[in-house]
């Protein structure tokens, strides 16, 4: 192993210039115009669901009656 890596504090000046370039990266892709309308589509799937459980329930009250 090459001498400079040795070093406890270079190791974690590495680790810490790799998490912080990941940081950078998961930031510009989370907040990219092009994820925009995937991420309101996923957005709303709590509220798709919903409209399916009411329908499905209306369908089952329908059965119901005589």
């Amino acid at each position: 192993m090459p001498a400079f890596l040795t070093d406890i504090g270079t190791l974690r000046g590495i680790g810490t210039a790799v998490v912080f370039i990941a940081f950078v990266a998961v930031v510009l892709w989370a907040y990219s115009s092009k994820r925009k309308s995937s991420f309101d589509e996923a957005a709303n799937l709590p509220f798709a669901d919903e409209a399916d459980s009411a329908s499905q329930q209306d369908q089952k009250a329908g059965d119901d009656k005589p």
